[in-house]
């Protein structure tokens, strides 16, 4: 009898598994888990890259600049352009004789105590001749330094004559004032713009030297010196009226100026002094102006080196257009 082997070969080789059934048809199938690429490995080169560039920093990749690696880059990195600097306007100083001065702080408007409903102006002023002071509303400058009131049924500008002195304090006569009741007190807080009309003229004339024709009054063929001065009418929170000067202007040999404060410039004609120093180098005399602000701070290098950093000015912070340089040396010799 032969020796038979049985083994169970083909039982393990293709085992049965009974079917797992699931209540659904088609189970749903879950996306593979998402896996992020791996970064590249550092570059550890310390000598040239690609680019022929050295690599200061050992065991950091180097990274070229975008304009010189990338040729079909989108943008090209630009030098930054310094800004121009503003002109600068040189101005010798020049003395005017106006030989007649409005003191813009002293203007007021007062009661009339005769005519309660009317209001008189009053301020003081200086004068080095004789000369006469004319008062109008709502008056509109004329070439020639003219001017004509825009409601002279309201009120009809007289000329009121005045004797040379200093620190004179001038009131109109009683019962030459006005009613302002016949005015908007918003016409009267502000000048109008289109037409160049102020609410209060205040035109004080003189003369060089006196020219008369008939004894009472000058010669018209003779320019006098003119000095004008426009302001508004403001209301106050006590009710009482005050006067805002916005201009000055100064008419001198058929000449028109008009009158800018610079802020700083004080006494300086007089002498140097330590507060008459540039604020940015404490050592040269300021002699430069900045425009539209006005103020007198610096010296003229000291603001060419300045407006190439920034257009701010160091005092009020207001943007800077323009530079006014005017040299204060021997103004006295020139005057």
């Amino acid at each position: 009898m032969g020796i038979s082997f049985s083994t169970h070969r083909r039982r393990n080789t293709n085992p049965y598994y009974h079917p797992y059934i699931t209540d659904t048809p088609y189970a749903p199938h879950t996306p593979p888990p998402y896996s992020t690429p791996s970064p590249p490995p550092i570059q550890y080169h310390t000598h040239y890259n690609a680019c022929n560039y050295t690599n200061p920093f050992v065991g950091r990749p180097y990274y070229a600049p975008l304009y010189t690696c990338h040729p079909n880059a989108s943008f090209i990195l630009q030098p930054r352009v310094m800004p121009t600097p503003p002109p600068t306007h040189h101005q010798q100083p020049k003395k005017i004789n106006t030989n007649v001065n409005v003191h813009k702080d002293s203007i007021f408007m007062e009661l009339d105590e005769n005519n309660p409903n009317q209001h008189l102006v009053s301020f003081v002023f200086d004068a080095l001749v004789d000369g006469s002071i004319t008062i109008y509303y709502f008056a509109r400058e004329e070439p020639n330094c003219v001017f004509n009131s825009l409601y002279p049924q309201a009120y009809m500008p007289m000329k009121i004559p005045f004797h040379k002195g200093l620190d004179q304090r001038f009131r109109q006569p009683p019962g030459t004032g006005i009613n302002l009741g016949f005015f908007q007190f918003d016409d009267l807080s502000k000048p109008s713009a289109k037409e160049d009309v102020f609410p209060l003229v205040i035109s004080a004339e003189t003369y060089p030297y006196p020219v008369f024709s008939d004894g009472n009054f000058p010669d018209p063929y003779v320019s006098p010196h003119t000095q004008i001065t426009q302001a508004v009418i403001e209301n106050n929170m006590e009710g009482s009226l005050k006067v805002k000067v916005i201009k000055q202007i100064l008419w001198v040999d058929g000449v028109r100026y008009e009158l800018r404060e610079l802020y700083g410039i004080g006494n300086m004609c007089q002498g140097l002094s330590s507060n008459d120093c540039c604020v940015i180098c404490m050592t040269e005399p300021k002699d430069t102006a900045l425009l539209p602000c006005r103020h007198m701070c610096m010296c003229n290098e000291c603001a060419k080196a300045l407006r190439l950093e920034s257009d701010k000015c160091p005092i009020c912070r207001q943007p800077i257009e323009e530079l006014l340089e005017i040299k204060l040396d021997n103004v006295d010799q020139q005057l």
